[in-house]
């Protein structure tokens, strides 16, 4: 069974508050079943964006890169994700070192 939408938000965002990284949410998606976007600021301009995938070699779930580059594009990028998906989350993380937590496990 997987978890909803709003419920994995709420734990990832628990999770970063624990690690002293600031992080919010941009948009609210479905609360069952919406797609998870994470944007990371690094806070000099650019930006990452982040969305999960299954790797069709092992069939598992893994975060991928969506857009990487100057903090406009990658916003730029995100818009068009959420003109095709309406039910999508996006989560900004602002971390100047890059963390974002996402290859930690559990976050699958």
């Amino acid at each position: 069974m997987r978890l909803t939408a709003d419920f994995w938000v709420a734990a990832y965002l628990a999770r970063l508050r624990g690690a002293d990284i600031p992080a919010f949410v941009v948009a609210r998606g479905d609360a069952t079943a919406g797609a998870v976007l994470v944007k990371l600021n690094t806070l000099d301009g650019n930006a990452q964006a982040f969305q999960r995938s299954f790797d069709l070699m092992t069939g598992d779930r893994v975060w991928v890169t969506l857009a990487d580059g100057p903090e406009t594009d990658v916003d730029a990028s995100i818009a068009r994700q959420r003109g095709f998906d309406s039910d999508l989350w996006v989560i900004e993380v602002e971390d100047r070192a890059g963390r974002h937590l996402l290859d930690q496990p559990g976050l699958e």
